[in-house]
């Protein structure tokens, strides 16, 4: 018998069971059911954004808080990065045994746990301990979140919900962390507000939590595992739009006897990313979002510190930060359109060009505040586009037995890059201001546009699968 087909007990062909999910997807749309799936992954990232962004908000606070020096404010960030690329890792390989709901829970727990931390951080050693276990926890939870996503819509909607991913993490919580900095700066004046920035990222993490306890695993995990009634079970609660409660089983799932699950399909390896076609894929993306990260974070990053040393009082430059990231937003919800019209590679194409053009803009042509923010405001709006396409390109390059650890690889590489560049552009900012720092980005981009052109494109199609779980009679 083929594992790519199947026959019932009349000796009809029965498609194979990720055919079969593909095909109950794009019949029951969208509904109730995954709108309230969406709202519980993007309030998480929501939040995971902004933390991303406190030490950017609070460094000048903490660094005269205790009398630090501005390579141990940089180094909180590379110690979160480390962190975020470390999470990524163990959380892919982990969900793609254990499950994606499971990590869900746990790494957004993680992420709780360490920004209490960072608020009650008596020294600097225990803050630098906190940032670790919160960039653990950030890291774990955005990348699962993206593959969990992707998983449980069709084709013909993936690529705009898990841009809607990044619409919530990169556009509005980029945007807007700056402003949560200011608003809790306002409320808590004094040497200690940067507390209040760390301690009420707890709250809502907490309410996330305990809503995400209704998300249910993924049809197409629970199908690699054999588990085709469960795997029914789930896709009749998305159809009906209920996740809680009793439900009539729809049969979506035609199970013609039992399933066979045949050597190799139930677990890949986790080298498998690393071999054959998929170890060019892997590369290449790596060398892509390497790129995207390292523009990206050291904008973040040392952007709020530029502008107070150039004489702006940190309200004020924080001010003119968000209104750059405003770029962040809208590249995300163009991403997100893009995502359903265009192919992925015109995409990142188009948006390394115009990341080209502003990081040489901001280079050469920054001479006031005004074309600063106009060109980072351009250069924002390009990054982002690049990061969010190559968080819907990433998990549609590999299966389900190694996607998960297929996409944190990418997305840990991207950590990685976010958490050490800044320091090579901060020290190419001393010594040779805007041009130099943003002629070393603009290169990155002109990587970019090359690298993503040879990955396979994937617009328009099911997820990759081995097909490998049949139903059999």
């Amino acid at each position: 018998m083929s594992t790519t087909e199947s026959r019932d007990a009349e000796g009809e062909q029965v498609a194979p069971i990720t055919q079969q999910i593909e095909r109950a997807y794009s019949t029951i749309g969208v509904t109730k059911a995954h709108r309230y799936i969406m709202g519980m992954v993007l309030l998480g990232v929501f939040f995971d954004a902004i933390e991303q962004n406190s030490v950017g908000i609070t460094g000048p606070l903490i660094k005269s808080y205790w009398g630090l020096q501005t390579g141990e404010i940089g180094f909180l960030n590379t110690i979160t990065f480390t962190a975020t690329a470390l999470g990524r890792v163990v959380t892919g390989f982990v969900a793609d045994r254990f499950g994606r709901r499971t990590l869900l829970m746990i790494n957004l727990m993680i992420f709780a746990a360490g920004s209490l931390l960072c608020a009650l951080a008596p020294d600097y050693a225990v803050l630098a301990i906190g940032r670790f276990i919160v960039g653990y926890g950030l890291g774990g939870e955005i990348s699962v979140a993206v593959v969990l996503v992707a998983e449980f819509f069709a084709a013909k909607h993936r690529g705009t919900a898990v841009g809607l991913v990044n619409v919530t993490a990169a556009g509005f919580g980029n945007m807007l962390a700056p402003a949560f900095g200011v608003l809790v700066f306002t409320l808590v004046p004094g040497p200690e507000g940067w507390r209040w920035v760390f301690g009420l990222l707890f709250i809502p993490a907490l309410l996330v939590i305990y809503y995400r306890r209704y998300i249910p695993e993924t049809p197409r995990f629970l199908a690699s595992r054999g588990q085709v009634d469960k795997a029914n079970d789930v896709i009749s609660r998305l159809a009906q739009g209920k996740l809680r409660g009793s439900i009539h089983a729809d049969a979506f799932l035609a199970k013609a006897g039992e399933v066979v699950v045949p050597a190799g399909a139930q677990r890949g390896s986790w080298m498998d990313v690393l071999r054959g076609a998929y170890r060019r894929r892997t590369i290449l993306l790596c060398v892509a979002v390497a790129c995207s990260y390292a523009a990206q974070i050291s904008m973040l990053t040392l952007m709020p510190t530029i502008l107070v040393a150039s004489g702006y009082d940190i309200n004020k430059s924080l001010w003119f930060t968000l209104i750059m990231q405003s770029g962040s937003l809208v590249g995300a919800i163009a991403a997100a359109v893009f995502a359903s019209r265009w192919p992925r590679k015109r995409t990142l194409t188009i948006a390394a060009i115009v990341g080209v053009a502003a990081g040489l803009a901001m280079a050469f042509l920054s001479s006031s505040i005004v074309l600063i923010i106009v060109f980072g405001w351009l250069f924002n709006f390009a990054v982002i586009i690049l990061n969010t396409t190559i968080w819907l390109f990433a998990p549609e390059q590999y299966p389900t037995r190694i996607r998960g650890f297929g996409a944190s690889i990418i997305m840990a590489m991207g950590s990685l890059s976010g958490g050490l560049f800044p320091l090579i552009t901060g020290m190419v900012f001393d010594a040779s201001g805007l041009w130099g720092m943003f002629g070393l980005l603009a290169m990155l981009f002109v990587l970019l546009g090359i690298v993503v052109q040879f990955p396979p494109e994937t617009f328009g199609k099911p997820l990759e699968e081995d097909d490998l779980v049949t139903v059999v009679h």
